[in-house]
């Protein structure tokens, strides 16, 4: 019986599943589709998603498939620079998030069961119980990471406020048959209008559009390739040609979180505990860092060497960064609307995004380097974290009682690090109680 299941083989379950393998658990990850997919979602890992695979060994297959790297992110299409970030990785990695759920996926120990779709989740006081494709499985603890429309937050009646959609875009891979000289030909940030056009390995395209047709139609209607041609023809004009629609979505700018990412044995990452309106390339860095919070704090708990609170503090550490990125990216749709007002108010942000300490300042949100939580002190880039998922004690000794739970390496700059690359002291009184806090009870007692 594996420790722990997760619903969901996207890169936040499979993420989540190596971070728990890395700390010694068995892990079984549970995906409805048949088979892995090949359409390109996600295009964007932001640089603090970016070291953390590197700091597992992840990075390099990642990098074989990336189409590019792009110096900088943006707010709703207004470029800010990534420069002066203090990282090794200061820009985004064009990769399709295919190319990342596939690098993480080959290192998991125990494969992904694949065509076992959720249709049931049941829990009491030792475990949890899940009936995915006609089997039941059964472990400790259970992760939902299936995506925004998450079966398990549904069959568990968890509460999901937030905002509807207002507004209704579409986007799509897809081919082109034509298009003008010089349109798409690399990669550049989207200019926050409709219309956007990005390419993609293998002659294909990622589309999105966004006009007074999309508002119309209904969100079940299907995507033909004559909307796409109508909705590509307005923005670019007439020498552009659509060939084939190889996958198309329609999606909005609802924006919703879960009350609690946890509900008993049950802990919500990714989309499954919060969606938004995908603009400023947040998403997927959102459910990665979700995973490698959540993933160590659930194993030292079926260890058996978990704090009080510890668990729980991955809700309090990781629902406040939720909450932001949904106020961002309704703030950067409401940039997006093509309203007079919106244009407006588009150029009064561009002028304030241009005084460096703003412009700074959203580089550190939108990149995730200055993500923090209360009582980190930052994070420690420069210190490769421990393979088996232990905590890094740096220029100090382990006192009694918790020499097994964190690896000790020499340096000047003494610092207890978490598994998850932050910082929970560095130097002076504090080291006995950050050990208690984030590495357990002293076995010594």
């Amino acid at each position: 019986m594996p420790d722990v299941l997760v619903a969901g083989g996207g890169p936040t379950g499979l993420l989540t599943a190596f971070e728990l393998e890395r700390a010694g658990l068995d892990v079984l990850v549970l995906e409805r589709d048949a088979r892995p997919t090949t359409q390109s979602k996600a295009l964007a890992l932001q640089p603090r998603s970016i070291e953390v695979l590197h700091e597992r060994g992840l990075l390099a297959a990642v990098e074989a498939h990336a189409e590019a790297r792009v110096p900088a992110g943006h707010f709703s299409g207004i470029p800010i620079d990534y420069a002066d970030l203090p990282t090794r990785f200061p820009y985004q990695l064009g990769v399709e998030q295919a190319y990342v759920a596939a690098a993480i996926e080959a290192r998991l120990r125990l494969p992904v069961l694949r065509d076992a779709a959720v249709t049931a989740v049941e829990q009491d006081g030792e475990g949890v119980t899940v009936t995915a494709g006609g089997r039941r499985h059964r472990a400790g603890w259970l992760v939902a990471a299936d995506g925004g429309h998450s079966t398990v937050r549904r069959l568990l009646g968890a509460a999901f406020p937030g905002t509807s959609a207002r507004i209704s875009l579409v986007v799509a891979d897809l081919t082109l048959a034509r298009k003008p000289a010089g349109l798409a030909d690399d990669w550049q940030l989207p200019s926050g209008g409709s219309g956007f056009l990005l390419p993609l390995s293998g002659g294909r395209y990622r589309a999105v559009v966004g006009g007074e047709e999309q508002q119309r139609l209904g969100r079940d209607a299907p995507v033909t390739a004559d909307e796409m041609q109508r909705g590509l023809t307005d923005a670019h004009g007439p020498g552009i040609e659509v060939g084939e629609v190889l996958w198309a979505s329609r999606f909005g700018d609802a924006a919703r979180q879960l009350e609690r990412y946890r509900h008993g044995r049950v802990l919500f990452a990714g989309d499954a505990a919060h969606i938004h309106l995908p603009v400023g390339g947040q998403g997927l860095n959102l459910g990665l860092q979700d995973a490698v919070n959540l993933g160590w704090k659930l194993a030292a708990q079926v260890r058996g060497h978990a704090a009080d609170g510890l668990l729980d503090s991955y809700h309090d550490e990781r629902h406040p960064i939720a909450a932001r990125v949904l106020l961002s990216t309704r703030a950067q749709g409401v940039l997006g609307v093509p309203i007079p007002d919106a244009a407006a108010v588009r150029e009064i942000v561009t002028g304030l995004l241009a005084v460096p300490e703003a412009r700074r300042a959203v580089a550190f949100e939108l990149s995730g380097i200055g993500i923090t939580y209360p009582g980190i002190v930052g994070r420690a880039a420069d210190v490769p974290v421990a393979p088996d998922g232990r905590a890094v004690l740096v220029g100090a000794s382990p006192p009694v009682g918790w020499a097994g739970r964190v690896e000790a390496r020499d340096g000047t700059e003494p610092r207890l690090i978490r598994p998850d690359g932050y910082v929970a002291w560095a130097g002076g009184p504090g080291l006995d109680a950050a050990l208690r806090r984030w590495c357990g009870p002293s076995s010594a007692n």
